[in-house]
C-alpha cells in the first residue's frame, strides 16, 4: 500500500516536471499547472507566495517580493502560503505565520521573524525561544502562546495551507503562482530579480484571459 502511494507520488511530480520542461524548452520562464486551480479573489488577478521562514532563499528573496508587493496594482490579491513539507520545524514557522497574522502583527514582524531565524540564528521552532523573542519585539506573549494553539491557526489555516501546497504540487520554496495557472521558481526565471519580472509579465496575461486589458 505504501509503495504504491509512493509511485502514484512519484508519477505525480513526474507529471508536474513534463509540463514544467515543456514550458521552459518553448522559451517560457515558468511552469504551467497542469489543472489550472481556483483563486480566492473574483475579478483580480492573485499571486501566491509559497515559502518557509525556514527556507534560507525565502529569507534572501523577502525583501525584493515585499518591495514589489508594495507597488502591486489593485486588482492583484497577493498571498502568502507557508509550506511545512512534513518538517516539524516548519510546521511551526507556519503557525508563527498564521498566529502572528491573526494578530495583527504580521504586516510590522514577519521580515524580523526571517532575521530572528537566519541572522540572529533564534530557535524560534521552539516555543520558549519563540515567546521572548516575541515579547522582545512588544508582543503580548499569553496571546501569542494562545493563538499558536487556537482553533483558526491549528484546524483552519494550516490545514488550508497544506492543502493549497498539495493542489499545486509545490516541490520547492520560494515559488510563486499566478492566478492559479503558473508557476516561478528562481531557477526558471535564473534569478529573484527575473521571478518578480516575469510574474509581473504573467499579470499582464492573467488581466487579458480574463477580458481586462
Amino acid at each position: 500500500m505504501q509503495r504504491r502511494l509512493v509511485l502514484k507520488q512519484m508519477a505525480a511530480l513526474g507529471g508536474l516536471a513534463l509540463v514544467g520542461s515543456r514550458a521552459l524548452a518553448q522559451g517560457a520562464p515558468y511552469t504551467v499547472l497542469p489543472t489550472p486551480q481556483p483563486t480566492e479573489a473574483k475579478g483580480k488577478v492573485e499571486v501566491i507566495e509559497f515559502f518557509s521562514y525556514g527556507c534560507p532563499h525565502c529569507h534572501d528573496f523577502d525583501p525584493l517580493l515585499t518591495g514589489w508587493v508594495k507597488n502591486l496594482p489593485k486588482d492583484v490579491n497577493f498571498l502568502r502560503v507557508p509550506i511545512t513539507f512534513n518538517r516539524p520545524e516548519w510546521a511551526a514557522y507556519g503557525r508563527i505565520y498564521y498566529a502572528l497574522e491573526a494578530m495583527g502583527e504580521l504586516d510590522r514582524l514577519h521580515p524580523e521573524v526571517f532575521k530572528a531565524l537566519h541572522e540572529s540564528h533564534i530557535p524560534i521552532h521552539e516555543e520558549a525561544a519563540l515567546l521572548d523573542w516575541a515579547a522582545s519585539k512588544g508582543v503580548d506573549r499569553k496571546k501569542l502562546a494562545e493563538t499558536l494553539r487556537s482553533y483558526g491557526v491549528l484546524q483552519a489555516r494550516m490545514p488550508r495551507a497544506l492543502q493549497v501546497a498539495a493542489a499545486y504540487k509545490v516541490t520547492g520554496v520560494p515559488l510563486l503562482a499566478v492566478d492559479g495557472k503558473w508557476m516561478i521558481s528562481a531557477s526558471g526565471a535564473k534569478g529573484f530579480d527575473n521571478m518578480l519580472k516575469v510574474a509581473d509579465e504573467l499579470i499582464l496575461k492573467a488581466r487579458k484571459e480574463q477580458g481586462r486589458s
